[in-house]
């Protein structure tokens, strides 16, 4: 049976019991996806609140703004859900130039304005769109669509590798030049892991990391902003008035948290002490307010939503549905990396940068393309369980 002609209000006859189609889609993921936006919505009253005061707005602003962003978002899911693997698949190359397009746009004076020393937004009529979100996402299409289209030239000749890799290194320079080298680095891993799992031989993707390590190390140094905020991540109690504000606010928010939290609400930190932490910050409010025991769930959830979809991508590879596992597992490593730097950021394990917390901490475009890409990976999903007869929920279906 085609997976074009199955939809919702249909059901679908196997070994004479009659099951929902929704038996198609993962609930587990669904279910910790949901989750974690109910969590961000929590987090976001108890976050925002102080920031928006003081900008003379409504204490509930970012709150509704948050939710008009998960209301497009969850609509742009439900709707990529019905649109085929391999009609999503065609988009990857114009995609590519749209985002070069629009990062070169955001560099303009005319169409941006600077922002925290950065420029990473569009402007429209009061809303901001950042180019950078949908960079990762047109990244992971056209990388899923490049592989499948030039497997052999990826595993065995050098050139396929090198294709792959100036995409990301094109993308990377226009991201850093705004600068946002965050979203480059999680650009760069996402599709370093894609690269992996298609089969790139060990010892070139050893030196094409090891490259991609030192050119991010020495753009890391370039800037004196840069340098600055890795001396501050060494030692952030020497200048913990300055550039080491951010993160020792962030440890005084976990050691305040302890083992179980001073209660949701109840932060000192996002009290003006602890700068974004409705954004870029979020996760020490969540270890001040739940407490260890809280942030390392927060952990779990989001180690549990990435084996999700990397599982949903096995299961696509093993049907022969080549795209959708690549960009199952690129969807996988951008929300897990992702997630991975913002909670290093939060712990002092990594410097400083300035990404969000996917679903949780208010960021209305990541938002957006993070609901988006959860949606594309439930439509691989569905097509490799009509295919093969399993529930993605429940193990196999009743054949």
């Amino acid at each position: 049976m085609s997976s074009s002609t199955i939809n919702k209000s249909q059901a679908v006859r196997r070994g004479g019991r009659t099951l929902s189609t929704f038996t198609y889609y993962d609930g587990w993921l669904i279910g910790a996806v949901i989750f974690a936006c109910c969590l961000g919505l929590i987090m976001l009253v108890s976050t925002s609140g102080p920031i928006a005061e003081k900008r003379g707005m409504s204490i509930f602003y970012y709150f509704w703004r948050q939710i008009i962003a998960l209301g497009i978002g969850v609509s742009l899911a439900l709707l990529v859900i019905k649109i085929e693997s391999k009609v999503i698949s065609k988009v990857g190359p114009l995609a590519i130039l749209l985002v070069v397009v629009l990062l070169v746009l955001v560099l303009l004076p005319y169409f941006s304005h600077e922002v925290n020393g950065s420029k990473r937004w569009l402007y429209f009529s009061g809303w901001s769109f950042q180019p950078s979100e949908l960079a990762k996402l047109a990244v992971v299409i056209y990388l899923a669509d490049f592989l499948v289209r030039h497997s052999e030239q990826v595993r065995t000749q050098s050139v396929g590798l090198i294709k792959a890799i100036f995409v990301l290194a094109v993308l990377a320079a226009l991201l850093v030049a705004e600068p946002d080298f965050g979203s480059s680095v999680v650009l760069f891993g996402a599709g370093m892991g894609m690269l992996f799992l298609a089969g790139v031989p060990l010892l070139k993707f050893f030196y094409a990391g090891a490259g991609i390590l030192l050119v991010l190390g020495a753009v890391a140094i370039m800037e004196p902003y840069r340098v600055a905020r890795l001396i501050s991540f060494l030692n952030p109690w020497i200048d913990d008035t300055n550039t080491g504000w951010q993160l020792t606010n962030a440890l005084i928010a976990f050691g305040r948290g302890d083992w179980f939290g001073v209660g949701l609400g109840n932060s000192v930190q996002a009290l003006h002490f602890l700068p974004e932490a409705h954004t870029d910050f979020v996760f020490a409010v969540i270890g001040e307010e739940l407490g260890t025991l809280g942030a390392i769930g927060i952990i779990l959830l989001f180690v549990f939503i990435a084996w999700r979809i990397f599982r949903i991508g096995v299961a696509a590879e093993e049907t022969g549905q080549l795209f959708g596992a690549y960009m199952a597992y690129g969807v996988s490593f951008l929300i897990g990396i992702q997630a991975m730097v913002h909670v290093g950021v939060n712990v002092g394990y990594l410097p400083t940068k300035g990404l969000p917390l996917p679903f949780i901490s208010y960021a209305s475009n990541n938002l957006i393309f993070m609901l988006l890409s959860v949606g594309l990976v439930l439509r691989v999903g569905h097509e490799t369980a009509i295919h093969s007869g399993f529930s993605l929920s429940g193990g196999k279906s009743h054949d």
